[in-house]
C-alpha cells in the first residue's frame, strides 16, 4: 500500500468517527486537513507527530487511526534513549488524560477499559514497530555476514589459484635459474643469472606472503619490516642498470621520513612499476627516476621517451590500477601522463609531521 493510500484511510477513518459524533461542515474539514498534516509529519518526525497526535485524540475523542499509525511510525524509529523517554512520556499522558476524563465523566468507565484503551492505541503499536525495527536490524547483520563469508570464500579460491599456477611457474623458474648460477657461464651471463635467480626467489617470497594474507595468516605484508622501501631504490635501480636498462637517479632536496603507513615501499613499487613499462615498452630508451624532497612532500618520478608515436602503455591496466590504491592508502597520490612520446609516472607521499615541524 503507497504513502498516500495510508494517508487517505487514515484521514477518511478518523473523520468518519468524528462525523458520527455530530461534527460537520467546516469542523469536519479542518480536522481531516489537521490529520493529513499530522500524517505526512510522521515521515519525517515522528516523534513530533505522535506527540500532536495524543492531544488530538484525548480531545476529538476520534484521531483513533492515527493515534496507531503515529503509535507505529515512533516505535519504527526509536533508535535513543532521548526517543524512548519522550514515546514513554507521551503514552504516560494519554492514560492519565483519558483516566482524568473518565473520572470527571457522568458514568466512569472501568479503569482497565481505558489502560485497555491505551495498550490497543498505544502501546501494542510502539511495541510492533520496535519489533520490525529490531527484525530489520538483524536481518541486516545477517546478510553483512553472509556477504562476508562471501569475500572469505573468494579470497581463499584466490589464493589457492596463484599458490597452484603462480607458484608452480615461480618454482620452476627459481630452480633452472639455480641451476644456471652453478653452471659455467661468462661473467657477464653469470651476474645476468643472478639477478634472475634474485628476482624470482623475490617474486617467491611476495607470493607467498599475498596468499598468506589472502588467507588471513598473520603473516608480515607488503608495509611489513622486510619490505624494501626507499633505501631499496637505488639497489633497484642498479639492477635494472645490469639488466640493459639506461636508468639515471636524480636526487634533489632534504630528504626525510615519510608518514603514513607503508609510504616508503609505495614510493618502492612506483619505481619499480614505472622501471618495468619503461623495460617492456621502450627498450634501449633511457629512464630518469627522479627524487624530489619538498618541504611537506616526496615528488617521486619516473620519465621515459616511448618509441614511435604510439602510447606507451593502458592507464588502465591493473598493475597501475593496483598502484594508484598503494600510494592513496599511505596517503599520496599517483598521476600517469601516457603521451604519444612520454610515460611519465609522477607520485606525491607526504613528509612524516614531525618532519614538516
Amino acid at each position: 500500500m503507497s504513502r498516500f493510500a495510508v494517508v487517505a484511510a487514515v484521514v477518511i477513518a478518523d473523520a468518519t468517527l468524528l462525523w458520527l459524533d455530530g461534527t460537520a461542515g467546516w469542523g469536519l474539514a479542518a480536522y481531516a486537513v489537521v490529520t493529513a498534516l499530522v500524517m505526512v509529519l510522521s515521515v519525517r518526525m515522528p516523534f513530533v507527530a505522535f506527540v500532536v497526535a495524543v492531544p488530538m485524540a484525548v480531545v476529538s475523542g476520534a484521531s483513533l487511526a492515527l493515534l496507531v499509525c503515529t503509535s507505529y511510525q515512533a516505535g519504527r524509529r526509536m533508535l535513543t534513549r532521548r526517543d524512548a523517554v519522550l514515546t514513554i512520556g507521551a503514552t504516560v499522558a494519554y492514560v492519565g488524560l483519558l483516566l482524568m476524563i473518565a473520572h470527571r465523566a457522568t458514568m466512569p468507565p472501568e479503569p482497565w477499559l481505558v489502560l485497555a484503551r491505551a495498550v490497543v492505541l498505544v502501546v501494542l503499536p510502539v511495541l510492533a514497530g520496535r519489533y520490525l525495527t529490531r527484525q530489520d536490524e538483524h536481518q541486516r547483520r545477517e546478510r553483512e555476514l553472509i556477504a562476508e563469508r562471501e569475500r572469505l570464500r573468494e579470497r581463499l579460491r584466490i589464493a589457492r589459484d596463484m599458490h597452484d599456477s603462480l607458484g608452480q611457474a615461480l618454482s620452476l623458474v627459481s630452480v633452472q635459474a639455480a641451476a644456471l648460477e652453478v653452471a659455467a657461464l661468462p661473467a657477464r651471463q653469470r651476474q645476468g643469472v643472478r639477478d634472475l635467480a634474485r628476482a624470482a626467489r623475490a617474486a617467491m617470497d611476495e607470493l607467498h606472503v599475498a596468499v598468506g594474507r589472502l588467507r588471513g595468516d598473520d603473516s608480515p605484508g607488503p608495509e611489513g619490516d622486510d619490505s624494501p622501501g626507499l633505501e631499496g631504490i637505488e639497489m633497484l635501480v642498479a639492477e635494472f642498470r645490469r639488466a640493459g636498462v639506461a636508468v639515471r637517479l636524480e636526487r634533489s632536496g632534504r630528504a626525510a621520513p615519510l608518514g603514513g603507513a607503508g609510504a616508503g615501499h609505495a614510493a618502492y613499487r612506483v619505481v619499480q612499476e614505472g622501471l618495468t613499462n619503461a623495460a617492456k615498452h621502450a627498450p634501449g630508451s633511457p629512464v630518469t627516476v627522479s627524487l624530489d624532497w619538498q618541504p611537506d612532500a616526496l615528488l617521486l618520478g619516473v620519465d621515459s621517451p616511448a618509441r614511435g608515436s604510439a602510447p606507451t602503455i593502458s592507464t588502465g591496466g591493473t598493475g597501475l590500477t593496483g598502484l594508484a590504491e598503494r600510494v592513496s592508502s599511505a596517503g599520496g597520490l599517483l598521476r600517469v601522463h601516457d603521451e604519444p612520446h612520454t610515460f611519465r609516472l609522477v607520485a606525491m607521499l607526504p613528509v612524516a609531521l614531525e618532519a614538516v615541524a
